[in-house]
């Protein structure tokens, strides 16, 4: 099946069922995507598909043959960190950073959808797990981020 991963179409010989997190960790040996749960609990698993924060531990890599999946690797663009990234780093996010490839990812599906998000906004689309405790400041990050990403978008154009 034909994958279309971070810009890059991958073609893997798996079955259809495989969820896509053992595609992207043992075939393609992507291994910023966490496995945490295993039941789309935690949110470890998360990458955008097409531009949707999704859980991939299980969910079947054929139910995303024709989608664009992009994953923690593709968030810094030319050597450069992301908005939601360099933020994470201010506010001190991570601290085991177990979760953070899901978290960011979760982050930035929420900014590209929502760009100046409330707090009840943050709550509601944030949903993955961390074990230690950090969603002050991942709130705090994301807020960051957004003002980040706005003032970048007004200089552009």
């Amino acid at each position: 099946m034909e994958l279309n991963i971070n810009g890059t179409v991958k073609t893997v010989d798996v079955e259809e069922s495989m969820p896509l997190l053992w595609v992207l960790r043992d075939e393609l040996n992507m291994t910023g995507t966490k496995y945490g749960c295993g039941v789309s609990a935690c949110g470890a698993c998360s990458c955008l598909i097409d531009g949707v924060a999704t859980r991939t531990c299980t969910l079947p890599a054929s139910a995303a043959v024709g989608k664009t999946i992009k994953t923690i690797e593709a968030i810094a663009s030319d050597g450069n960190l992301s908005a939601v990234q360099k933020a994470w780093i201010q506010h001190q996010v991570p601290q085991c950073g177990y979760c953070q490839s899901g978290q960011i990812i979760a982050a930035e599906g929420l900014l590209d959808k929502t760009p100046n998000p409330t707090d009840d906004d943050i709550d509601t689309a944030m949903t993955n797990i961390c074990r230690c405790g950090t969603y002050q400041r991942v709130r705090e990050a994301i807020h960051t981020a957004a003002k980040w990403r706005q003032e970048e978008n007004s200089l552009l154009g």
